[in-house]
């Protein structure tokens, strides 16, 4: 949320609560946040839902038993298991927090994602996505172009076999 800009917002939304205007607490909040999950026991539980209203982050939960419901996370996860394979392995909790930090960086700002046209998802928050995607179409007819020119060059330069007097 910091890293959005949220969290002031939501502090504040916070505090709002403890000051609550409405008596009968019917006043509803416009949620900053969707939070989009499975019916596991800890985004299910008292806590977690408390927690998500204070910071008025609405929840959404997938159908049971219907993982296309969330197939962005799904997805997300094939990938961390295919090409992270040793986050698998990990069994101590500061080791596997320090490598999905570091992995987490690549995914985002090194990794170039098919979905949204071979960029980083770090290019494409920051609004270069398009110039990148742009960039590489004009390198690509440059190139088409230039491999044209020399071949057609390099034709000039090959015996006529009709007339081997004529090069």
């Amino acid at each position: 949320m910091d890293a959005e800009g949220l969290l002031e917002a939501a502090l504040e939304r916070a505090d709002a609560l403890d000051e609550a205007t409405d008596p009968d607490g019917d006043e509803e909040l416009t949620p900053i946040l969707l939070a989009v999950s499975d019916n596991g026991s800890q985004m299910i539980s008292a806590n977690t839902r408390k927690f998500m209203a204070m910071v008025a982050i609405a929840q959404h939960f997938g159908r049971p038993a219907t993982p296309s419901d969330q197939a962005w996370i799904e997805s997300l996860n094939g990938t961390l298991k295919h090409e992270w394979p040793h986050l698998l392995a990990i069994t101590d909790p500061a080791i596997l927090r320090a490598e999905l930090d570091t992995v987490r960086t690549e995914y985002n700002t090194a990794r170039l994602h098919s979905g949204i046209g071979y960029v980083t998802p770090h290019d494409e928050h920051t609004g270069r996505g398009q110039a990148i995607r742009q960039a590489r179409q004009d390198g690509l007819r440059r190139a088409a172009q230039d491999r044209l020119a020399y071949h057609r060059n390099q034709r000039d330069n090959q015996p006529n076999h009709d007339h081997p007097d004529v090069v």
